[in-house]
């Protein structure tokens, strides 16, 4: 599978989800990728603004999708 569709099959299913979840539930999400595809994937995504990875109080890392017009990088676009 070729990275762009990897990454864009993470990001479609952290927004079906809706909400936050842990890292490791990322890879239940996605099921027919390793592991490594998932996390070079959430990388991508969060450097480009397009997820956004939080921890919690057990230092547990959060992942959650920007919701369109959400994403920093959006707002920042249309600002002059």
């Amino acid at each position: 599978m070729a990275i762009s569709a990897v990454i864009e099959r993470v990001h479609s299913a952290l927004m079906q989800l809706g909400t936050d979840c842990a890292m490791e539930e990322v890879t239940g999400l996605c099921p027919e990728l390793t592991w490594n595809q998932v996390f070079l994937a959430v990388d991508y995504l969060s450097r480009t603004d397009r997820i956004r990875i939080t921890t919690d109080a057990d230092r547990t890392y959060r992942v959650k999708a920007y919701r369109a017009g959400n994403s920093r990088a959006q707002h920042a676009s249309t600002v002059p």
